[in-house]
């Protein structure tokens, strides 16, 4: 038995759902963060972290913790290699961590407790340097534990896109449009939603088998399905579908959409109906074969850069492909100018084509990764409902104790390791480490080469090898990226020397 069977020139300005400074130029991207101090040792940016309210909709507000008073936090554009300042203020009562995800920095910049990033105290504040790297599209979010209080860590609105400029920008597009996706109201339920959306989609029977036998064991010693979270309002960059301005396209332009899924827990979609995504970057670094794709999907903290040609006028939904998520506000309109019928009835949805994600599809053709130094095996495994109710999750038989941070796995400088993971859950897992880039380099069995990520999405009872290079010295946490995945035991600590 199965778990689930129990239960951006002109018109940059016009990004407007909800939050127009994410579509506007690299000049005035930024005029939205707070000034820093006329002195000789300003800051280059300010990020005050505070509790606020966020109009999703006129009838749909919710209080939250955010970045600079609201949802996302604000673009930040850095140049490559260009040290920053940033000053981080914590206006809350409780200590925060501000984690500069996708980036190459120190441990003690980075944002994770583990790491022993030093926390930014309540209503303190800690003033950091940075070199940003490496270019692409990244973001910023806290990285503190939530458990159990749906008001703590991704669960609230500290979120927000960071864009590094590139030394040389091949500039194959006309505009930038940030998109944030997320969802608000979370709630507690023993449902879990099922997804069945990766390719390709063997499985491991041995990895089902035992999957199935903890589960079957845990019930008959009295377990009950763990908490799963679910979520009322979803929307894009703070709006719910329908509310806000439209995104403004012109026919014949060619838009650069940068997507972040800022999620909590979920794996998200987006569909564009008659148009298509070029896919030209994953997680901020490009593809090595860019391709068309009808529908994007993202895992927790999955970033996809694709252009779209504009050549469908109307008036469209940009949305979910699930009803139930677009209807709860998982959407944004797109409306071209001059378009036939503009300003009656309702914008356009239709639903695309059954399409599964495969990573392969944007690889390197005939590549074959470079063989690593060592080879390091994980599995994935779930103890059901074994930690007050919510389920328990190990690597290698070990739920991560974070009251004592241990290192779990010990690596030499500039070896180029394998973590070669198998997956012994129906849970899809969005698998992050922190400070370092990988290669993905077999999903299911089939071997793959070229694809440079920091999350990738491991499937339900599969396998997966990344390669990394350990380049980085200090500490380096890998995690799954669900936030009660890695509350409850799903991380483990690199320490490279």
């Amino acid at each position: 038995m199965d778990r689930r069977r129990f239960l951006k020139t002109t018109g940059l300005s016009a990004l407007a759902v909800g939050l127009p400074e994410l579509g506007r130029t690299a000049e005035t991207a930024t005029d939205h963060v707070d000034p820093a101090p006329a002195s000789a040792e300003a800051a280059d940016y300010t990020l005050r972290i505070g509790t606020g309210l966020i109009e999703l909709a006129p009838d749909r507000i919710v209080s939250t913790t955010t970045y600079n008073g609201r949802f996302p936090g604000p673009l930040l554009r850095f140049e490559e290699g260009r040290q920053v300042t940033v000053d981080i203020h914590n206006d809350t009562d409780t200590p925060e961590l501000l984690h500069w995800h996708g980036q190459l920095v120190p441990d003690d910049v980075d944002g994770a407790a583990e790491e022993r990033t030093p926390s930014i105290p309540p209503h303190g504040m800690r003033r950091i340097a940075l070199v940003p790297g490496p270019a692409g599209f990244r973001f910023y979010h806290t990285h503190v534990r939530a458990g159990a209080d749906l008001s703590r860590g991704l669960y609230s609105g500290q979120a927000g896109p960071v864009y590094i400029e590139p030394k040389n920008e091949p500039g194959a597009y006309d505009r930038e449009v940030f998109l944030v996706l997320k969802e608000f109201a979370p709630l507690f339920s023993n449902v879990e939603k099922p997804y069945d959306f990766l390719a390709p989609t063997g499985i491991d029977p041995a990895l089902r088998a035992q999957a199935q036998h903890e589960l079957q064991s845990a019930l008959m010693h009295g377990a009950k399905p763990g908490y799963e979270v679910g979520y009322a309002l979803f929307s894009i960059n703070g709006r719910m579908l329908g509310e806000g301005e439209p995104i403004r396209v012109g026919r014949g332009e060619r838009v650069l959409f940068h997507v972040l899924n800022a999620s909590a827990t979920e794996n998200r979609s987006l569909a564009l109906p008659g148009h298509s995504f070029k896919v030209v970057a994953l997680d901020g670094n490009p593809v090595p074969r860019p391709a068309a794709v009808p529908v994007l999907w993202l895992g927790a903290a999955e970033r996809i850069s694709a252009i779209v040609e504009m050549d469908q006028p109307g008036i469209w939904v940009l949305g979910d492909v699930n009803d139930e998520d677009r209807r709860r506000g998982m959407g944004a309109v797109v409306e071209y100018a001059g378009a036939p019928n503009q300003r009656r009835g309702e914008p356009v949805w239709r639903k695309p084509a059954p399409f599964r994600w495969d990573y392969r599809r944007f690889a390197e053709p005939g590549a074959t990764a470079v063989p690593p130094d060592e080879v390091i095996d994980m599995t994935f495994a779930e103890l059901t409902g074994a930690d007050h109710g919510f389920n328990r999750w190990t690597i290698n038989g070990v739920a991560y104790d974070d009251a004592t941070m241990p290192v779990t796995w010990r690596l030499k400088l500039g070896r180029r390791y394998r973590l070669r993971m198998k997956n012994a859950s129906d849970d899809i897992h969005p698998i992050h480490l922190h400070r370092h880039r990988f290669e993905l380099t077999d999903i299911a069995g089939l071997p793959t080469a070229g694809v440079i990520k920091d999350v990738a999405m491991i499937g339900s009872y599969q396998t997966m090898s990344i390669d990394f290079t350990a380049d980085q010295p200090g500490l380096s946490l890998f995690h799954c990226h669900m936030q009660s995945h890695m509350d409850y035991g799903f991380m483990g600590l690199f320490q490279t020397a």
